[in-house]
């Protein structure tokens, strides 16, 4: 795209969640031909709803000058000034990123008062918990919209649910390359964590839900031991619920085999764990995609994932990594022991690095321009 003006609304730093960074991305690769101006939340979540800590002044690798912390998600009256401000602009084009239905009072809205045309990129059609009311409250907030791209097959598929015919294009979720700051080595990377240079080291990363399956990774890591002396790192949040983990962790008499770091992951602190392992393991019950993936592979990680929601749209089974049933642990251990046995390390960073293009954000930037021209 060039020379349009364009306004993104979402997170952005000091927020520290996932979505913040995509949106920190996809800011500076359409700011390279385009006038653009991010629009980000004076209040994203009320307390009640989120009450662990939204921001992070620490985290600031992508900090951007000039947002307009502006959009408070729980005022009406908020909502009227914010769209008056952006009709003001004059955008060519206003993307808003979808993730959850508490957002659907604030962006419909918005979006009926807007005067321009309106993108949203659905990273989750549908929330991760289901809830009475969601569909219908995400319906709501969709249906203004003019065009819509999506991270997976699945999500386009939900989203046909509630859209007749929308304008969509699908493309998968670009790489997070900003995690990767110094190209620590893996030996430099295992120093750091207190691990041996030839050990065998797999990883499972970011917050900790019910959904991700690490319960599942937890007992396959029992059926690992039996055949390989492998090390599972464990870093993300486990949000007050990690002593469920622990007790498996006990249960399976694989206490020596378990390295967990509890907690938010600030962004510096990222590298060191990819770098170190060898590959990394989604046991993931449900999904629609998942931004850890596009993290391992930035690192030349393979990725071993569920056959649920998008993730066999970015994982290529024998070519990237594995693909496996959900919430069968014996599958999971066979693929681990054929990893290292079979030593597919190189044949998939191959796989990998043939389709770099595909995970750019200047492709992510091209399937919004044709989507929008035609």
């Amino acid at each position: 795209m060039e020379n349009n003006k364009i306004v993104l609304v979402g997170p952005v730093y000091p927020y520290k969640t996932g979505l913040s960074y995509y949106v920190s991305m996809l800011y500076k690769q359409l700011n390279k031909n385009n006038d653009v101006t991010i629009i980000s939340y004076k209040m994203q979540y009320p307390k009640f709803l989120y009450k662990k800590p939204q921001k992070d002044y620490e985290d600031d690798v992508l900090k951007i000058e000039d947002v307009d912390y502006r959009l408070h998600t729980a005022n009406p009256f908020n909502w009227i000034s914010t769209a008056r401000y952006i009709n003001s602009l004059k955008p060519d084009l206003v993307i808003f990123q979808w993730l959850h239905p508490y957002f659907a009072p604030c962006y419909f809205t918005l979006i009926k008062l807007l005067k321009s045309k309106v993108l949203y990129i659905c990273h989750n059609a549908f929330p991760h918990e289901r809830f009475p009311m969601d569909k219908f409250l995400t319906k709501i907030a969709l249906q203004p919209a003019d065009y819509f791209v999506t991270h997976s097959n699945s999500d386009a598929d939900d989203l046909k649910t509630m859209i007749k015919d929308p304008k969509v294009s699908i493309t998968v979720h670009p790489a997070y390359n900003f995690f990767k700051q110094t190209d620590m080595s893996k030996k430099e990377a295992r120093e750091k964590l207190n691990l041996k240079d030839q050990e065998k080291v797999i990883l499972f990363f970011g917050l900790v839900r019910e959904y991700k399956g690490l319960k599942h990774l937890l007992n396959a890591m029992k059926l690992i031991k039996e055949k390989l002396d492998v090390k599972l790192l464990v870093a993300g949040d486990f949000a007050g619920n990690r002593e469920e983990y622990d007790k498996l962790i006990v249960e399976n008499g694989i206490g020596e085999n378990v390295y967990i770091t509890d907690g938010h992951i600030p962004i510096g602190e990222v590298e060191k764990f990819f770098a170190a392992c060898d590959m990394v393991i989604l046991p993931y019950e449900s999904a629609t995609q998942s931004g850890v993936i596009q993290v391992a592979y930035s690192f030349d990680k393979p990725v071993l994932a569920t056959r649920v929601g998008g993730l066999p749209d970015v994982v290529f089974d024998m070519e990237t990594g594995y693909l496996v049933e959900p919430q069968e642990p014996e599958k999971i251990a066979k693929a681990v022991i054929d990893f290292y046995e079979n030593d597919r390390s190189k044949q998939f960073e191959e796989g990998i690095k043939r389709e770099a293009y595909r995970y750019s954000w200047e492709r992510m930037e091209r399937v919004i321009e044709e989507l929008v021209v035609g």
